[in-house]
């Protein structure tokens, strides 16, 4: 779909204010500043390699910012897995459903170049300062590493290790934009692959494969 986020079509221009636009010959309403209808998905407009920006411009699918918020895209999709787990903690759950919907504000705020003059969604401070309250309320909770930590454990700490790699890797990708990138889109990515280690050491319950150097030598 050609949300901003999203790495299978172009990115929409979905915080053009006010007039509702259409683009990329599918038909795309804003509701306000910040809601997206689209009534049709396939669009044959990447046939030949390229895609849109947030801004209309094209690129290469391989441009540094479609690989950047398709990586945040893959991690979003890799979060609904873990939502989808059973035995995840209700709050852990929660933090992840506005997790994901960050992730949107991240992908929207990669796609579009700054520059214009239109008023674009751009991550703010305060996303970041979120995420970094909830790993010191959750860190608190857990006992002091003594080694470094296995992915495993339990299913939902598993695969919360699987994002938390996904995460790192979406991190590098948006630093290989450059600086013209929001460099609060860095900050948001580098928090929240805390946050996501810390919560696989919470859902193992302190039951956590820990890394013994040399073991098997």
């Amino acid at each position: 779909m050609g949300v901003p986020g999203h790495s299978g079509g172009s990115a929409p221009d979905s915080h053009r204010l006010p007039e509702p636009p259409t683009l990329n010959r599918r038909d795309v309403t804003v509701a306000g500043a910040m809601t997206v209808n689209l009534t049709r998905i396939y669009t044959r407009l990447g046939d030949d390699g390229e895609t849109h920006l947030g801004d209309m411009s094209r690129v290469p699918k391989t441009h540094p910012r479609i690989e950047a918020y398709g990586t945040v895209d893959e991690l979003n999709a890799q979060l609904g897995v873990t939502l989808a787990l059973p035995g995840l903690d209700e709050r852990f759950a929660g933090f992840l459903r506005r997790v994901q919907n960050d992730l949107f504000d991240v992908g929207a705020d990669i796609s579009v170049p700054h520059g214009g003059d239109r008023t674009r969604l751009r991550l703010a401070p305060e996303q970041t300062a979120w995420l970094e309250q909830a790993c010191d309320e959750v860190n608190a909770t857990l006992e002091p590493l003594r080694s470094f930590v296995l992915p495993g454990g339990s299913p939902a700490a598993a695969q919360l290790h699987v994002c938390r790699t996904v995460c790192r890797r979406a991190e590098r990708r948006t630093i290989d934009c450059g600086d013209e990138v929001n460099r609060e889109c860095v900050r948001y990515l580098n928090r929240l692959s805390d946050l996501l280690f810390i919560l696989a050491r919470a859902a193992n319950e302190g039951d956590e494969p820990l890394w013994e150097p040399g073991r098997y030598r």
